[in-house]
């Protein structure tokens, strides 16, 4: 008997026990499909938090203030001291001191209330300079953004994020309009594009005043002159590690502080929370993935658990097909065939079960799954060797039957 008449008898042999068969495949069907899920929603996941990472800009470091202490000596995290101040963002700007960095925006925030047409929403209100838009790599959808006349004159202009404009007045085009912010009027100049999410901010809810008109009109106070981020934008994406160097270094002087260990600033970049973010979801991955897994040793039970039932059933067929010259070599491969289709079945289904669902789930989870080929074709291929793997004790066990016996079994 030749490979090609072996496997066809071998899925003569899957076919006529179908429902069997089927019941069978489950278990490697349901492992299949749960791995490709798993791998997949792991490289949405990191696609996701790249995507929200890098919606704060291209290239960039985060430098944040330190931290404060209270009178009775509890001392908060990183952002809430005031020690980042506008002349440090001045300093980072300068191209003689950091050749590197090729745009710095600062910015000044806090919570206030907006008013408009007996509506009001409290979102965060931002001071900033005008190099703001291009660092954080945001668009105007309508109107325009804050001048540098602006600045200087500490004018009462705003900028809406489109939710903001949303949800004070049911649009998002609201150029010309008058909001109150805090008891103060404010004209809106314009209104950003849509920029989603960060990871923990909603980026479209937001208000963008001038520097001066945050710091001297909402704000006030004793820390007027203080921001509470900066944004240092680098020159390319190779030049990140030296603007990182360039910025430390400047800050560090500024302040007096010699051990970089006792900063009273964080400096973090946009490739640390990458590697954090991704880091984590990998580790959950590999750990979904193995308890996916498991299911695939299920099924691979299964297959063999229905290939010694089979042997047993077809005890007379092996004993005849023996007694008319069939070696034990043919006899093996038939149902290490039988084991293949099994598992190639199941694979197959598996993978277009998890193809399907990784179209469908994600509109309901709210989270993106990324389909991998390579991903899918090693769990096909997996499937195979389960079957196989699983199927060589019943097929040796067939192959071990001697004709004689085989024949005597009613």
């Amino acid at each position: 008997m030749n490979w090609a008449e072996t496997f066809r008898t071998a899925a003569d042999a899957v076919r006529s026990h179908l429902l069997r068969s089927l019941l069978t495949v489950l278990g490697i069907l349901i492992g299949i499909a749960a791995v490709i899920l798993t791998v997949g929603l792991g490289l949405g996941t990191q696609k996701d938090v790249s995507a929200q990472i890098s919606s704060l800009g291209s290239n960039l470091l985060i430098v944040a203030p330190g931290s404060s202490t209270d009178g009775s000596g509890q001392r908060g995290g990183f952002g809430t001291a005031s020690t980042l101040t506008l002349a440090d963002a001045e300093a980072l700007a300068s191209s003689v001191s950091a050749p590197d960095i090729s745009g710095v925006a600062a910015e000044k925030s806090t919570s206030l209330s907006l008013e408009a047409n007996d509506t009001n929403w409290t979102t965060t209100v931002t001071g900033v300079t005008t190099s703001w838009l291009d660092v954080r790599a945001r668009e105007i959808a309508y109107g325009t953004f804050i001048t540098e006349e602006d600045v200087n004159s500490t004018a009462r202009v705003v900028v809406l994020g489109s939710e903001t404009a949303t949800e004070l007045f049911g649009r998002a085009n609201v150029v010309g309009q008058s909001v109150t912010i805090d008891g103060t009027a404010f004209e809106i100049v314009g209104v950003l594009e849509s920029a989603g999410s960060s990871s923990s901010t909603n980026l479209d809810d937001i208000a963008i005043v001038p520097m001066s008109t945050a710091a001297n009109v909402l704000i006030g106070g004793t820390t007027s002159t203080s921001v509470s981020t900066v944004y240092v934008q680098a020159a390319s994406a190779e030049q990140l590690s030296a603007a990182y160097q360039e910025a430390e270094t400047i800050l560090l002087n500024r302040h007096g502080i010699t051990d970089s260990d006792s900063a009273d600033f964080s400096l973090s970049s946009q490739d640390a929370l990458v590697e954090t973010a991704t880091s984590v979801y990998q580790t959950l991955t590999v750990l979904l993935t193995g308890i996916a897994a498991l299911s695939l040793l299920v099924g691979g039970i299964g297959v063999m658990n229905i290939q010694l039932v089979s042997v047993t059933e077809r005890t007379r067929e092996i004993g005849l097909r023996k007694a008319l010259g069939a070696p034990p070599g043919v006899i093996r491969r038939q149902f290490l065939f039988e084991a293949a289709i099994l598992g190639l079945s199941g694979g197959v289904l598996g993978a277009l079960l998890g193809s399907v669902a990784a179209l469908i789930l994600p509109g309901v989870i709210g989270s993106s799954i990324v389909l991998s080929g390579e991903a899918i074709a090693l769990a096909i291929a997996v499937s195979i060797v389960i079957g196989i793997t699983f199927g060589v004790y019943p097929a040796a066990r067939a192959a071990r039957l001697a004709p004689i016996d085989a024949l005597r079994t009613e």
